[in-house]
């Protein structure tokens, strides 16, 4: 493979040639910087979630796929996944490299200014996509990357090419206006995990016609309408669910010292789904899950170093 046609970082490039054996985590979507009060730092959910399944699987099979622009922030982005030991694959395309401006309340919640038209709103189906997909073990997708019709149409067919037994994670993650019905419906037909929290449910719940259930038939509902293998519920301070056929799991939310809560979300799927691949039950992996997540919530930024007890 040409390394540098193709925008793929070297570690990708060398572990081409070891065989076919290789089966892929994937982050597929959004991948930009936060631009926080103390500075920029890489962030995107796709990005977030590949990198923390990484640091429990090991780097070898995750990547991060979007698309950067033709500019300096793109060289900037490649340097920066490099020192995170992320895998990406990022064809460039004529768009800026995507931004978010994030301000944090006093609490430390970020609200975000996301910036349209830009390069991962127009992430190409190429072959090396396709090849990934054909591969893919698990793969993890948003509403988010799915406001533009190009991104749209390469996450389903991604999403169409994998595996049968590929863990297709639904992080939905709406932002602002970024989202439709119609995007919900067809992410919750394609996928066999939903991640979604409190918030979102209601909205949800609002969106599909059945706003009078609680909170856990709505799982329920959604869990069984879909026919989903897990419905993971995140509720902030007041705990999080997994619900699967039958069974349900609840972990409490332990008290930390918030520094800021960007990329806990995608620190909780990531640690959850590589649980999960890794062979633990639904309950191990929702506990260490609910671990990883309160760490990354005392750190700054969405991509910290996970302390070896934590990746025991």
């Amino acid at each position: 493979m040409n390394m540098e046609k193709q925008n793929v970082t070297s570690p990708l490039h060398h572990r081409e040639g070891q065989g076919e054996g290789l089966r892929y985590i994937v982050g597929l979507g959004e991948v930009l910087w936060d631009v926080l009060p103390e500075g920029k730092k890489l962030g995107g959910a796709p990005a977030n979630f590949a990198y923390h399944a990484g640091q429990f699987l090991g780097s070898d099979n995750t990547i991060a796929i979007s698309a950067l622009g033709e500019d300096k922030l793109a060289d900037e982005t490649i340097e920066a996944l490099k020192e995170h030991d992320l895998n990406c694959l990022l064809p460039r395309v004529p768009y800026p490299t995507g931004t978010v401006q994030v301000q944090l309340d006093e609490q430390g919640i970020p609200t975000y200014d996301i910036k349209e038209n830009v390069a991962w709103d127009n992430i190409p189906f190429n072959e090396d996509i396709q090849n990934i997909a054909r591969n893919c073990r698990a793969v993890c997708f948003g509403s988010l990357a799915q406001r533009n019709v190009v991104s749209r149409e390469t996450i389903h067919q991604f999403l169409d090419a994998t595996p049968a037994d590929c863990m297709k994670i639904f992080d939905i993650n709406l932002r602002q206006q970024f989202y439709t019905k119609e995007v919900i419906r067809e992410s919750l037909q394609r996928c066999n995990v939903l991640k979604i929290n409190d918030e979102e449910l209601v909205i949800i719940g609002r969106m599909f016609g059945y706003p009078g259930l609680d909170m856990e038939n709505k799982c329920w509902l959604i869990l069984g309408k879909y026919n989903l293998d897990m419905l993971v519920l995140t509720c902030g301070t007041n705990g999080s669910y997994v619900f699967t056929p039958g069974v349900m799991s609840f972990q409490q939310t332990p008290k930390v010292q918030v520094a800021d809560t960007v990329g806990a979300g995608d620190s909780f799927t990531g640690s959850f789904c590589a649980s999960i691949l890794n062979g633990k039950s639904v309950p191990e992996a929702h506990m260490k899950a609910v671990e990883v997540s309160a760490f990354v919530c005392t750190q700054n930024g969405a991509m910290p170093t996970l302390p070896s007890s934590l990746l025991e």
